[in-house]
């Protein structure tokens, strides 16, 4: 089982001919992913990868029934496509793209309002299910199947999270890299409660980082609703006040939004916070033994 993704996605890349889009889609193809075609305007018609190139979404859409879209167009453009992707019907888009102006994804995540649509980011490494499906850009070889579930905002804590459980002796079922952006598309109690519904997710990591109230508000969801155990982690336990840490929404702008606010928010809610990224898979090995 697995949240998201799985063998039977079928996957469109947006921006598949360019540099990165050719990269990551041969990776997706290694790994097991059902590529089944890619959409790059004035190209429609040629093929790449031994699949297809459409000129539109749309197209690529009702001639192989794709249900996933990936996103590796310039921030120019990328709101656009995130919009033409969900106007095309597509279920669940994935934008790795990074910089896409603030303003640009505000207009992109009112469009999406109310569609049956789920965005994953931008600026994000996206989802895999362990040793089934993988759409984005994270190292396949590092997720192993097994029944821990994964959200988290910073892509590099996504595969170490996933490594350190792996050495404490349990594999992944579905990680999810929602992305650090002020404004992205699912957040973490979305994801968590993904997994919570998940009944081959016997548990979760949940990774955060400084910024925003994310965090808390899936602690305080969890409080309530939580019937799994959730290991937690804040990066950005030394970062001061005011400054920016590697994320677009990764700034401290007030009392809430410090790594000790927020362990002690997610503590007093049930979860079960380590203090170093070291200690999360030995941690989450205890809490599902």
């Amino acid at each position: 089982m697995s949240i998201l993704v799985n063998k039977q996605s079928k996957i469109l890349v947006q921006g598949f001919t360019g540099t990165e889009g050719s990269f990551h889609a041969t990776q997706m193809i290694e790994y097991g992913s059902q590529i089944v075609g890619g959409v790059t305007p004035g190209k429609g018609g040629s093929r790449h990868l031994d699949r297809e190139v459409f000129n539109t979404v749309a197209e690529g859409v009702r001639k192989t029934g794709a249900n996933v879209s990936i996103i590796f167009v310039p921030p120019a453009f990328a709101a656009d496509a995130i919009m033409e992707a969900a106007d095309a019907g597509i279920e669940l888009i994935v934008c790795i793209t990074e910089g896409i102006p603030v303003q640009d994804m505000v207009k992109a995540k009112n469009f999406l309002s109310g569609k049956s649509v789920r965005l994953i980011g931008p600026n994000c490494p996206g989802v895999i299910t362990a040793e089934e499906c993988k759409v984005g850009i994270m190292p396949g070889f590092v997720f192993k199947k097994g029944n821990i579930g994964v959200v988290s905002k910073s892509g590099t804590l996504t595969y170490e999270a996933a490594d350190q459980a792996i050495k404490a002796g349990l594999g992944i079922s579905t990680a999810v890299g929602i992305g650090g952006d002020p404004i992205i598309g699912t957040t973490t109690k979305e994801a968590l409660e993904l997994f919570m519904n998940d009944p081959e997710t016997a548990g979760v990591i949940m990774i955060g980082e400084i910024g925003g109230g994310m965090e808390a508000e899936a602690a305080r969801w969890y409080k309530e609703n939580g019937k799994k155990p959730v290991v937690g982690f804040i990066a950005g336990q030394t970062a001061p006040p005011g400054r920016r840490m590697g994320h677009a929404g990764a700034i401290i702008g007030g009392a809430d939004d410090t790594a000790a606010a927020k362990m002690k928010i997610m503590s007093e809610c049930g979860i079960h916070v380590a203090n170093s990224p070291a200690d999360i898979g030995t941690l989450m090995a205890r809490m599902i033994r």
